[in-house]
């Protein structure tokens, strides 16, 4: 029998940081991941329809939410908070769903630990063009002017997410200089070639099944590559739903989840 009961704690991490998340549900597991700047309350309308079916954990990433800082926001650094979470709960092989930033750290974690398979929202990982982007604006995001970067690209993103849920996800972000920083450290830090190589090695390691679901058209030479780096990877457009697709369609969402399960071994 499935209960919605929330139940909502800490674990630490072994580099020391407290990780908190929330844990609804019973099933098998789902792990929750969310975008840069946010939290784990992004997917609370989705939360209670996962979990009459699934253990939903949610988590917020070191530096997000209810989580603390640290000395490093790299993406295999936040895929071991949740496989801390994890090892914490005695969860077996969870299916890992990020959206934006989450969906490169369930690349990542997919890559380092166990799952039954990733569901990536709307997160290329084909990072050069964003690189660009994240090295055009550098100067502004170390600067005061770091908030209104942020909510400039943050809206121009968002497409039809209806204006009750922009609002509740911005009452939800917490943009920490430091953080946003410490995560794009790569985008600021490595020349194209090398930040290439970084994302073919993490693409190398992902073996389970995997859904890259856009509601941003990531370009059209994305769905041919991707399986080329990713052999188990799909790639589906939404048209039009823009950065926050399963907010936009929270029922196509669900089902879509529910579908893709299905086909895990």
């Amino acid at each position: 029998m499935s209960t919605t009961t929330t139940t909502t704690t800490t674990t630490t991490t072994p580099d020391g940081v407290t990780i908190g998340y929330s844990l609804t549900g019973a099933g098998p597991p789902l792990v929750l991941v969310h975008g840069i700047t946010e939290s784990r309350g992004v997917w609370d309308p989705l939360v209670a329809d996962l979990a009459a079916d699934h253990t939903v954990v949610a988590i917020d990433l070191r530096g997000h939410g209810e989580s603390g800082d640290a000395g490093s926001y790299d993406s295999r650094a936040m895929a071991d908070d949740i496989a801390a979470v994890v090892a914490e709960l005695g969860l077996d092989a969870p299916l890992v769903v990020g959206h934006s930033m989450g969906g490169i750290v369930a690349t990542a974690y997919a890559g380092a630990h166990l799952c039954r398979g990733v569901i990536n929202v709307d997160q290329s990982i084909a990072l050069g063009d964003f690189q660009e982007l994240v090295l055009g604006a550098e100067p502004l995001l170390r600067s005061d002017a770091f908030g209104e970067v942020l909510a400039g690209l943050f809206g121009s993103m968002q497409g039809p997410l209806p204006a009750e849920e922009a609002a509740r996800i911005g009452a939800l972000r917490r943009p920490v200089q430091d953080v946003v920083l410490g995560v794009w450290a790569p985008l600021l830090q490595m020349v194209p070639d090398d930040l290439q190589a970084l994302v073919d090695e993490m693409a190398a390691a992902v073996t389970v099944p995997y859904l890259a679901l856009h509601g941003i058209d990531p370009g059209p030479d994305y769905p041919g590559w991707l399986p080329s780096v990713i052999p188990t990877a799909t790639v589906e457009v939404w048209a039009d739903a823009g950065h926050y697709p399963h907010l936009v369609h929270p029922q196509r969402f669900l089902d879509r989840v529910r579908s893709f399960e299905a086909t895990l071994a």
